[in-house]
């Protein structure tokens, strides 16, 4: 077993063990528990820890990550001064670290190395589809709050989808844009069938109604009658011919320049693993499954590696003037998508360009699933960044959604409970505070209000104001403001000034949606492991995992992220945040797969 010490005389030592002794002392009782063998691998898994403490003179700060490249053999030797049970034979347990065999560089090209022999073949993986999305929201009864969240441009783009797959769902779609309509136009954009509604059963007639037209209809009137609803606004989408059977879908033009070129089977070393952390918690809500499907929509589903390069860029380093990468951020959002580096800048802002309908579908499986959770008795927090409005939870720091103004907001703010609301510091829209105190929203800012905003200072220590059609003076609330500013504020500047995804891109749609999924990533990886010893913040996981180098196998069938054993390797061990993640649509439906060593 060997770790690297702190650097002597400019050069970097080594401590080497060649024998450790561990004793495992138990106080109480006379049972080792349910699993003894399991106690085994405890104290494999607590020895790094163990062994930074012991050389604690020659190492500095938190220690480096411990590599075990020797077999390790654990004796347990039951026994003891006042040991009541009989004496027994020691019993060796052996751990042998997993090494990666080469292939040299000189056989044949279908030489297979000793461990590939051992590993899965690849099966056959079925590419999502929208219908599956859409259907598995139906059945969870959660579509009609999504559809509440989409833009008018997503709806019409993925009602036509999903036509011929799912015909009861994209008469959902179609019915939500007609509830948009302005009052009295509504039977000016209905078809002639449609346009006789029964006296007063309009508005409940309406979903049969367009559902037998749905299934009835051929695919051009369909068409017509979802671009009338959306208003004809979206220039984007471009309209197919009609398919076989009346299906079709809408269309975006491919990110020019070809495939992306997919790695198939190697090993690389990449800088930071935190790329590949994102994925267990976006699995654990749906996020990871929802990709799929929400890019197939647009018939994008081959260019879902972009997608996750854009998402990796997002937890590496800071972007050096708004645009500059280093060459091992690029290597790690390569693995990370499956994919040869670098990524071609082009292509990544070629992509956010046409995937703009699909990020609505992503950013409210994330907002609903946060919603969910969130206790109505803990505030939100608000500011401006990046042209928009952001809203996260205030207790784990949980992103919610971007929105360009407060009335967009508002599902939001109702699906979480209608919480108090601390606005903080930050470019807001002019009439953020107005609209706020209109909608009856409970908020409480330390921000200045500018002439006629309806607000009341609140007598404190530091200028505070509430609304006056809902004042709130909670003081707890009012203690809390300036540390959860400094904390949003803080995030704000990590992850979207400093760390660009697409810094090509013609606008920020794409980069605001990664921006939340790492936000999230991050968030959940600092609530699992630190929330009962410090205020969870996703800066803390981006800060104490970014240096945290892993090896990356890709096989046939799985993508294998081998970890440094250590604390931190033992924290994600023990918070559950290094399990299989299966079927990753970046990478061809393979099970991304974490180990130690």
């Amino acid at each position: 077993m060997t770790t690297p010490t702190a650097r002597t005389a400019g050069e970097a030592g080594e401590v080497t063990v060649r024998r450790c002794t561990v004793t495992v002392v138990r106080r109480g009782g006379w049972s080792w528990g349910p699993d003894p063998r399991g106690l085994v691998q405890q104290v494999i898994d607590t020895l790094p820890e163990l062994l930074a403490d012991h050389f604690g003179q020659q190492l500095t700060g938190d220690g480096p990550d411990v590599e075990i490249t020797e077999p390790v053999t654990v004796t347990v030797r039951p026994g003891g001064p006042g040991w009541p049970g009989r004496a027994t034979a020691p019993t060796e347990v052996h751990f042998a670290p997993v090494s990666m065999v080469e292939v040299p560089g000189d056989a044949p090209s279908d030489a297979v190395s000793f461990e590939d022999s051992f590993a899965a073949t690849a099966s056959e993986w079925d590419e999502p589809e929208a219908a599956a999305l859409f259907g598995e929201l139906a059945e969870r009864g959660e579509l009609d709050a999504l559809l509440a969240l989409l833009p008018d441009e997503s709806l019409q783009v993925y009602a036509l989808a999903l036509l011929g797959a799912d015909d009861d769902a994209a008469a959902r779609l179609l019915t939500e844009l007609a509830r948009r309509a302005r009052p009295g136009r509504l039977s000016e954009l209905l078809p002639e069938p449609l346009r006789t509604e029964p006296a007063g059963t309009g508005a409940a007639a309406l979903p049969g109604l367009l559902a037998a037209y749905v299934t009835s209809a051929d695919y051009e009137e369909v068409a017509r009658l979802a671009r009338s609803l959306a208003g004809g606004h979206d220039q984007a989408v471009e309209e197919p011919a009609p398919q076989a059977a009346g299906a079709g879908t809408v269309r975006s033009a491919p990110p020019a320049g070809g495939a992306v070129a997919a790695r198939a089977t190697e090993e690389v070393r990449v800088a930071s693993v935190l790329p590949f952390l994102l994925a267990g918690p976006l699995a654990r809500i749906g996020y990871l499954d929802a990709v799929g499907p929400a890019l197939a929509g647009v018939e994008l589903a081959e260019e879902a590696p972009l997608f996750a390069a854009a998402l990796a860029y997002k937890v590496l380093s800071v972007t050096a003037r708004g645009w500059r990468r280093g060459e091992q951020d690029s290597e790690a959002a390569a693995a990370f998508a499956g994919l040869e580096p670098p990524v071609p800048e082009e292509r990544l802002a070629a992509f956010a360009r046409v995937v703009r309908p699909a990020l609505p579908v992503l950013d409210g499986v994330l907002a609903l699933s946060v919603c969910r959770g969130h206790d109505p008795a803990d505030p939100l927090l608000l500011t401006g960044a990046d042209d928009t409005l952001l809203l996260v939870d205030a207790q784990g720091m949980f992103p919610i959604a971007w929105a360009a103004d407060v009335a967009a907001l508002l599902p939001y703010w109702q699906a979480c409970g209608q919480p108090p609301v601390l606005v903080c510091a930050g470019p807001l829209p002019p009439g953020s505070l107005r609209e706020l105190d209109a909608a009856g929203v409970p908020f409480l800012t330390g921000v200045r209000p500018l002439r006629g905003d309806p607000v009341v200072r609140l007598p404190w220590r530091t200028p505070l104001w509430t609304g006056t059609a809902s004042p709130w003076s909670d003081p707890r609330l009012a203690t809390e403001l300036p540390v959860h500013a400094d904390r949003f504020a803080g995030l704000v500047t990590a992850l979207v000034t400093e760390r660009r995804a697409v810094p090509l891109a013609q606008d920020g749609r794409l980069e605001r949606t990664v921006t939340l999924a790492a936000t999230l990533g991050l968030s959940t990886i600092a609530w699992t492991l630190w929330r009962d010893r410090e205020p969870p913040d996703p800066l803390l996981a981006l800060s104490r995992f970014a240096d945290l180098e892993a090896t990356v196998r890709f096989e046939p069938a799985a993508v294998r992220v081998r970890v440094p054993m250590g604390r931190r390797h033992a924290d994600l061990l023990r918070g559950g945040l290094l399990t299989d993640v299966r079927d990753v649509v970046w990478l061809g439906g393979r099970t991304l797969t974490f180990s130690g060593g």
